[in-house]
């Protein structure tokens, strides 16, 4: 019954990132650690957010914007890497706390559309990379800071979608190799990981022709809602 139900997860996790650019780890990561723990839970679900996020790439690969690219994924990659090698030796409740109060606050602000007219330069781009891949490489919820740090950038919802998606390739690649050789889990994980994977693969798919029925105008919030949504199960799940 629980890999069933993990697999009806990974089916809504995937179309919900294709819509808002990320939740596949934020929203699998914690049905799946009620099983295996957190930890073991954030290394397995890598990889079916890599087959998600290579699917999603593959859809939108044209829209790239490649400026905030190149400014903002390589040094969130970087930051991601070292939250990875962090991983192993750090369970940090306040860290968690942070991370949702920060999502919260660009959640809301993005809904109210205090976000509209800003934007990042070189710098900021440079320091909310390194934050945003940092945090989630330690949490484990790294689409969603990212997400939240992106929507600071003149984006398009296309070039949007591409941009994030192509900034997680670069932040799988950095992490899931930590992640194979710090932990042990993979080898007795590996059918709910496969069941994982088919299910955001079939929701990448779906998620993928919904999204060209959202506005433009509406798209910045409904992701800052996703936004905000997570920022306050992140919450709960500290309180708790």
């Amino acid at each position: 019954m629980f890999e069933a139900l993990l697999t009806v997860v990974a089916f809504l996790a995937g179309g919900i990132a294709s819509v808002a650019g990320f939740g596949i780890g934020a929203i699998l990561t914690p049905v799946f650690a009620l099983a295996v723990g957190t930890k073991a839970a954030v290394a397995v679900v890598s990889l079916p957010h890599l087959a998600g996020t290579l699917v999603r790439f593959w859809l939108v690969r044209g829209h790239v914007d490649r400026t905030v690219l190149i400014h903002f994924g390589l040094v969130s990659a970087a930051g991601a890497f070292a939250g990875a090698m962090l991983h192993g030796h750090a369970s940090n409740p306040l860290l968690a706390a942070l991370l949702s109060a920060l999502l919260i606050a660009t959640g809301v602000a993005g809904m109210a559309g205090r976000m509209e007219g800003r934007h990042f330069g070189r710098t900021g781009a440079w320091v909310a990379g390194v934050v945003s891949g940092l945090l989630g490489g330690l949490v484990g919820n790294q689409g969603g800071i990212r997400s939240a740090a992106l929507l600071g950038f003149k984006l398009k919802r296309d070039a949007f979608l591409a941009t994030t998606t192509a900034v997680g390739l670069i932040v799988d690649a950095a992490r899931i190799p930590l992640y194979i050789s710090n932990d042990s889990h993979f080898e007795r994980l590996w059918l709910p990981a496969l069941l994982m994977t088919a299910g955001v693969l079939a929701g990448t798919l779906l998620g993928a022709r919904l999204l060209r029925r959202i506005p433009e105008a509406a798209f910045r919030r409904i992701v800052s809602g996703v936004v905000l949504a997570l920022g306050l199960f992140l919450a709960f799940r500290v309180a708790s």
